[in-house]
């Protein structure tokens, strides 16, 4: 993971992963992915992230459910 992109801080977002510096989710990013929008498209609706940060997102979840899964 990008280290610094990710944050959790319970005083944002109820301590839920957030894009650094922002209240956008990893979660958000998620879902809005899976619903077809595209990267480009976050990025236009949202000019605070950037292709570095939402790969970061898209890796933190990777790494989640790695570590769920007892492989991390």
């Amino acid at each position: 993971m990008q280290k610094g992109l990710i944050e959790s801080n319970p005083s944002i977002m109820m301590g839920k992963p957030v894009i650094a510096g922002t209240r956008i989710t990893v979660e958000s990013i998620l879902e809005r992915l899976a619903a077809g929008e595209t990267v480009e498209d976050l990025i236009i609706s949202n000019p605070k992230l950037t292709h570095k940060a939402i790969r970061a997102a898209l890796m933190f979840a990777a790494e989640a459910l790695r570590a769920d899964n007892g492989d991390g």
